[in-house]
């Protein structure tokens, strides 16, 4: 079990705040890692994910920014790379999502989907990767998407960003393995979180959502966490490249 132990090390989470992220951000805390949290809206002292990381007996530091602003992304990634203590974990998390038919996808919504949703991530990725690199040790985790797979209905800029998380996961860690990073990603199935509040409250999608999934249930913010932390660990160590689904089976229906 100690290969799961992450005790010792700094992991910098985005769209900490709530949801996947925050689940994330408790379970690397509780497996042993110090958390820098990044959101646009994070509180700078008091938040409750900066409470549930100290209950866990870990130090946590909050930065804002905001990473639909391309000049916020490279600024925090500029940041994070130069600190005196080495991020060891990088879990790039935030996301946005836009739903219309694509017909009425406007350019903005789809501009601004992109550059939360993969262009803020590589930016980050790089600056941090290239660091990781030299160091010759690190650990990546993008969250990527059932839609990283599939086409979804009315969301052609998150599906095109999820696809391309896909996608730079295989080929950062085409680059970076040889050199003792790992890089890989999560994909959530349908899980319980504002992102999903919408097809929630639709009782036809829904339903037929529900009936499509083998384990019968919406998954929780929660379910994600371990994944975080096998990736994040010693234990995943030949893993390189993968995206995995967490998704009550759906893709194996």
């Amino acid at each position: 079990m100690n290969a799961f132990d992450l005790t010792g090390r700094l992991a910098v989470v985005t769209g900490a705040r709530r949801g996947i992220g925050r689940a994330m951000t408790r379970a690397l805390a509780e497996a042993g890692a110090d958390v820098i949290g990044v959101s646009a809206n994070l509180e700078p002292a008091g938040s409750d994910v900066e409470k549930e990381v100290t209950a866990a007996g870990r130090s946590f530091e909050a930065i804002r920014a905001d990473l639909a602003e391309p000049a916020a992304a490279r600024e925090l990634g500029e940041h994070l790379a130069r600190r005196h203590r080495p991020v060891d974990i990088l879990v790039n998390n935030a996301g946005t999502i836009r739903r219309a038919p694509a017909d009425r996808h406007t350019d903005a919504d789809w501009d601004l989907v992109l550059q939360v949703n993969l262009t803020a991530q590589f930016v980050l990725a790089r600056a941090l990767g290239s660091v990781m690199a030299a160091r010759g040790q690190g650990k990546i985790i993008f969250t990527a998407s059932l839609l990283s797979f599939q086409g979804g209905i009315n969301v052609a800029g998150y599906t095109a960003a999820k696809h391309g998380i896909a996608g730079l996961t295989k080929a950062l860690a085409n680059e970076w393995a040889p050199r003792g990073v790992n890089v890989n990603a999560i994909a959530p199935g349908y899980i319980a979180t504002d992102n999903t509040q919408a097809l929630r409250d639709d009782p036809a999608r829904s339903a037929a959502i529900l009936d499509r999934i083998p384990a019968g249930r919406w998954g929780s913010a929660t379910d994600i966490g371990g994944a975080a932390v096998f990736l994040a660990s010693d234990a995943a160590a030949y893993v390189h490249g993968t995206v995995l689904p967490v998704d009550g089976g759906w893709l194996g229906r």
